[in-house]
């Protein structure tokens, strides 16, 4: 149950933040901004408010809810907040009827979602994999890490669907239905997560006491390490997810394709990487470990950047989504046992604080990602630019995988097991 609560919630949160922000510059920038040309660059501001914003939240709420009150309960109110701002974006007032007000509005609002989001990693990673047992946990936690990945999978075909289903009217009238869809997910999430339970480890710490009263002090001060070297992992592989997942869409549209065919295009590569996400988690369990299948999975994609981005950038339609949808498979590898790793690497008395932290901290320089591709390509073209910013922050993300501890080995006893301690 605590999976699947965790899994659902990270489909209801997916990519309707980044992929949402994306949609709503290309086909409402007359509503909300003075110009296309500003509407044109919203996307890079949207994704680098989110990326502050989650990391705000994850710090916030995970040190007065789910480190002090519960996984559960913080993951409650998070996915109702998120959901409610997630589709109000569909009801903000255009800049014809209040002028700078909207896009201050729209700010606001993705800086609200991104708070209340900020916690849902930190909170759904904690709950999941405090309620299985060690062996188990590189699986679990790669179904749950791919709640993303299904989340822009199902939205990417919704755009598809809206766009085809209201043609010209989709920046009418369409966008806002997109954005309302926000609610379906939330509200099942937050049902099952009413019904599910706390975690076992929780459960004891409260009975015996254990509960900090400021978790937050207490992470910064007995593992300053091993949040600098998760940082490090997060920024690099953020980094990359954004100048991958996220920037597809603005490659696609630049050589040409329909937005109808954008939506499919990225649909099929997100539901590719679901695959390469389950997989990943399977095969860490026959290599062992938590690090070890990240550093050799990293090692693979940082091999393949050139290749297939070579292939993808210069094919048409057809090689542009096959090429991506293997490097999306191979990112996603890489995903797959990060959750394990992270919440084995925090005590249970700050861990939601932790993992939510590490793994968001690691999004700020990644909401600049796409923004930064543009700059260095006035430089040294696009091709250049982006090829370049992938390999830099992927040896980012394998140095901070080097000098990372590995958290659990098949060989150690139960009463060894982190995730208790």
């Amino acid at each position: 149950m605590g999976a699947s609560a965790s899994r659902l919630g990270r489909l209801a949160y997916g990519r309707l933040h980044l992929y949402s922000v994306r949609s709503c510059c290309a086909h409402d920038s007359a509503h909300i901004f003075p110009c296309f040309a500003w509407g044109d660059r919203c996307d890079v501001c949207g994704l680098a408010v989110g990326a502050l914003a989650r990391s705000i939240g994850s710090l916030t709420l995970g040190n007065f809810l789910g480190d002090k009150m519960g996984r559960k309960s913080m993951l409650v109110l998070t996915v109702l907040f998120f959901s409610i701002f997630a589709a109000l974006k569909g009801a903000l007032p255009s800049y014809k009827q209040v002028g700078l007000l909207s896009p201050v509005l729209l700010y606001t609002v993705l800086f609200l979602e991104g708070f209340f989001a900020g916690a849902e990693y930190g909170g759904g990673t904690t709950l999941a994999m405090e309620s299985i047992p060690a062996e188990k946990r590189n699986f679990i936690g790669s179904f749950v890490q791919s709640g993303f990945g299904t989340g822009y999978f199902i939205v990417s075909f919704v755009y598809a669907a809206l766009k085809a289903y209201f043609g010209s009217s989709f920046s009418v009238v369409g966008w806002r239905v997109f954005f309302a869809t926000a609610l379906v997910p939330g509200a099942i999430t937050v049902l099952l997560r009413a019904v599910s339970k706390e975690t076992p480890v929780f459960e004891e710490m409260k009975t015996r006491g254990e509960v900090e009263r400021i978790p937050v002090r207490g992470l910064f001060k007995q593992a300053p390490k091993a949040m600098l070297f998760a940082i490090l992992i997060t920024t690099g592989l953020l980094f990359v997810n954004t100048a991958t997942f996220s920037f597809y869409p603005s490659v696609m549209f630049t050589k040409g394709f329909s937005g109808v065919s954008v939506g499919v295009g990225v649909a099929v590569i997100n539901l590719v990487s679901l695959f390469g996400v389950w997989i990943g988690g399977a095969l860490g369990n026959v290599i062992g470990g938590r690090k070890r299948p990240m550093l050799i999975y990293s090692l693979i994609f940082v091999l393949s950047v050139y290749p297939i981005l070579k292939l993808g950038y210069s094919g048409g339609y057809t090689t542009f989504v096959s090429a991506f949808s293997v490097q999306a498979f191979l990112e996603a590898m890489i995903f797959s046992t990060l959750p394990a790793f992270l919440s084995e690497l925090f005590s249970k008395r700050f861990r939601a604080t932790g993992v939510g932290f590490a793994y968001n901290a690691g999004a700020i320089v990644g909401g600049f990602a796409i923004s930064l591709i543009y700059a260095l390509s006035s430089v040294i073209g696009l091709f250049e630019s982006w090829l370049l910013l992938l390999i830099a922050f992927s040896l980012v993300m394998l140095v901070g995988i080097a000098l990372s501890s590995e958290t659990w080995r098949k060989t150690e006893v139960a009463h060894a097991d982190k995730i208790v301690e």
